[in-house]
């Protein structure tokens, strides 16, 4: 389904949006949405946009996100920077985007310090665990795919080899050196950088942070609430996200299929990091959390596999109860 289909980016300026605003009774299961969302980005391997594609909001807060952009863009530059300021916000769905946000920031503010416990203390349980919810959720975009005939079937099969690809060697990038006292243009750099991470599923933001050495200070900083640096941080990821997704909502309403195809391909390779048994990728001044040397399985075996089994089984459900909807949606219209 397109965006416009749903209802996202085919509007007229000036017009009202022509998809349903969302029902108020979701806004529980929003904010536990944006919970998860922000949970991912706190892993290293798992990104926030894969969650947002199992939990099946991912075009709507994209759309939102580029109408938020633009109408800081009409403020700015205009024509009638008013009344296109409210035109973009109106059309908004702020009944999703702040129950999600608030779901984000909580995740943040309260349990980065147990997820950097759990991951470095239980690598193998919790990339046991990631590793199932990924590998099922590769599922999500192929279903999102629209109908197209065959005759492009090799450029496809090449597109999600290349990012599967791409995503492999970026994901042996991470665990370089740790750095305990970064400088606040770095910080705000990173962070430009990591945010779009957030939107693109398959792509960590955690592992660019690893990958530069950031990854331990920014989610001490959240731990200890270093306040300066958390604003120079949220500075730059608000910079970054500005700058990036209107050009995935381009891509996402022009050439949605091979798009689609890229982030298959994003997640596939993504795996490489959450394979449960790797060697120690941190060294004594690096990142422990950084990726090894991938090896056969050795004790504990049980827990990861059953974590897999368990991980998978949480997107199956998800996606069964999302076909079971749009058939009754069918079955209504």
């Amino acid at each position: 389904m397109s965006l416009a289909a749903d209802g996202y980016g085919a509007d007229a300026p000036g017009t009202p949006p022509a998809h349903p605003r969302r029902s108020r009774a979701l806004l529980p299961l929003d904010v536990l949405r944006g919970f998860l969302i922000g949970t991912a980005e706190l892993v290293p391997g798992v990104s926030g946009g894969t969650v947002a594609l199992v939990t099946g909001v991912y075009d709507q807060l994209i759309s939102s996100a580029s109408h938020v952009v633009s109408a800081a863009r009409r403020l700015v530059l205009g024509p009638q920077r008013l009344a296109g300021l409210r035109v973009e916000l109106a059309r908004t769905d702020w009944w999703l985007v702040v129950p999600v946000l608030v779901g984000m920031a909580t995740a943040v503010l309260t349990i980065a310090g147990v997820m950097e416990g759990f991951v470095s203390g239980h690598p193998e349980l919790a990339r046991g665990l990631f590793f199932g919810l990924v590998a099922e959720s590769v599922l999500v975009p192929l279903r999102m795919l629209p109908a197209q005939g065959r005759r492009h079937w090799g450029v496809e099969v090449l597109v999600v080899a290349t990012m599967a690809a791409l995503a492999w060697w970026l994901v042996s990038l991470a665990g370089g050196s740790a750095d305990a006292d970064p400088a606040l243009p770095v910080v705000f750099l990173a962070a430009a950088v990591a945010i779009c991470a957030l939107v693109v599923p398959g792509v960590s933001g955690s592992f660019f942070l690893l990958a530069v050495g950031l990854y331990t200070t920014t989610l001490t900083a959240v731990d200890e609430r270093d306040l300066v640096y958390i604003a120079v941080f949220g500075l730059g990821a608000v910079v970054g996200l500005a700058s990036f997704v209107q050009v995935l909502r381009w891509l996402l309403d022009h050439h949605r299929r091979l798009t689609l195809l890229a982030m298959t391909g994003l997640m596939i390779g993504s795996l490489r990091a959450l394979w449960p048994w790797q060697s120690s990728g941190g060294a004594e001044d690096g990142e422990a959390h950084g990726p090894g040397a991938l090896l056969a399985p050795y004790d504990p075996v049980a827990g990861p596999i059953l974590l897999a089994l368990l991980g998978a089984a949480i997107v199956l459900v998800l996606l069964v109860v999302e076909s079971v909807k749009e058939r009754r949606l069918a079955a209504s219209a």
